[in-house]
């Protein structure tokens, strides 16, 4: 693999990959840990009725969409603090923010949903958005010319945390020891996992010292940046409603009655597809380029929404996993990658700033994609139709917008593999 200003191979290197998938875990336990969670406290099917079950399913989704958005939305500042060299301040701050948030979400008490809220949403979202964007940075340094597989292998982690956590929660929030102990299970085995990534993760690059005016230069070239601006506005609406699916299946597959046990296990078998979606995907990326792939993925993702009417069986909530979690893992993991290719400098000096504005808008379509969904189902009634149209169609236009752009690429790079 070629690697940034350095050495085209080394074990080093190669090592690094595996450093961040630990630290990966992390942001996929937000989403699958939160979708147990919302299963738990909605779902009227399920036999206890515990904690949040008096709110609707759009008022507990602010939780997880607040917590998301931080994760993203710190990302803006966190980049910044990165390429000033403060990358283990950033990893070390966030890992004692996240952990003493998860051990207090486990003394949440029933019923109340601020505490929730605080805990979950805003704290552990703000100690996930201090590590999530500087490691995966780092991980680009390392890689260049194989630096979407690079980044996939990393975000890959994030679906082994999703495969492990909600088998590990739900579980133990069946058990008469339930959601405390639950929680306070996870927050050991995160414990362990940041005390590794803190220990083994370097930095390979000096800080940079650019002057405050080179800094307002890049910025401003890539606000006018045009096509960029479009493929942000296309990674905005994807993002606003590809993860409706990861959110809702297993409380759409409990109101329609299928198997308590396969229901439990659906967004693992989705999340253990995924596995594959963040690896083959962006091993394809490094040959074909990003967009070639990612367009694809996210019409057929897209589509694939539309299949989750069928999820009313064991058959065809199984189907819907494995599909679903292959095509959208493909579009959430070289989102990033495929934002590389509109750097113009060659020392990646718009790659922080590119990815860091990335983010920050990603931030507000996973505030406000859920909540939206949440409303249109309309609980009691459970009106499916609506979120999932609404989901459906957004992704859609997201994919088109990055087919506008797509020929603006081929020029400007002089290559269709973009």
């Amino acid at each position: 693999m070629g690697v940034v200003g350095g050495p085209r191979r080394g074990p080093s290197h190669l090592l690094h990959v595996w450093r961040g998938p630990i630290l990966w875990c992390l942001p996929r336990l937000l989403y699958s840990k939160y979708s147990a969670y919302i299963t738990l406290f909605t779902s009227c099917s399920l036999q206890q009725r515990v904690s949040l079950n008096e709110h609707t399913p759009s008022t507990v989704s602010w939780i997880g969409s607040v917590q998301v958005f931080f994760l993203f939305a710190i990302g803006l500042p966190a980049g910044r603090l990165f390429d000033a060299g403060y990358f283990h301040h950033c990893l070390l701050s966030g890992s004692v923010i996240y952990l003493f948030s998860v051990f207090m979400l486990s003394l949440a008490t029933p019923h109340h949903y601020y505490q929730n809220f605080l805990a979950q949403g805003v704290g552990m979202g703000i100690g996930m958005g201090l590590m999530f964007l500087p490691s995966l940075t780092l991980a680009s340094h390392y890689f260049r010319a194989k630096r979407s597989l690079a980044m996939g292998c990393v975000i890959a982690g994030s679906s082994v945390g999703g495969c492990l956590y909600p088998i590990l929660l739900n579980n133990l929030f069946h058990r008469p020891s339930g959601f405390a102990n639950g929680v306070r299970a996870v927050g050991y085995m995160d414990l362990g996992l940041l005390i590794i990534a803190n220990a083994i993760m370097r930095t390979r690059l000096p800080p940079r010292t650019s002057q405050g005016g080179e800094k307002t230069s890049r910025l401003k070239e890539v606000l006018t940046d045009i096509p960029y601006l479009v493929y942000i506005l296309g990674s905005f609406l994807i993002f606003w409603g590809v993860f409706v699916p990861f959110f809702y299946l297993q409380l759409y597959a409990a109101l329609h009655g299928v198997s308590p046990l396969l229901t439990k296990y659906s967004i693992t078998i989705m999340n253990a597809s995924s596995i594959l979606g963040r690896t083959v995907p962006n091993f394809a990326a490094d040959f074909y380029g990003p967009f070639n792939v990612m367009i694809p993925s996210a019409l057929i993702s897209g589509g694939l929404i539309f299949a989750m009417f069928g999820a009313t069986s064991i058959a065809g909530v199984t189907v819907f996993a494995v599909f679903y979690g292959f095509f959208s893992g493909g579009v959430i993991s070289i989102t990033t990658p495929a934002a590389a290719r509109f750097i113009t400098h060659n020392d990646l000096s718009d790659l922080g700033i590119r990815i860091g504005l990335l983010s920050f808008a990603l931030a507000f379509a996973l505030l406000t994609g859920n909540p939206i969904a949440g409303a249109l189902l309309s609980p009691p009634r459970y009106l499916w139709h609506q979120p999932l149209i609404f989901a459906a169609v957004v992704v859609f236009a997201g994919a088109s917008c990055h087919m506008l752009i797509w020929r603006t690429l081929v020029k400007r790079k002089g290559t269709r593999r973009v």
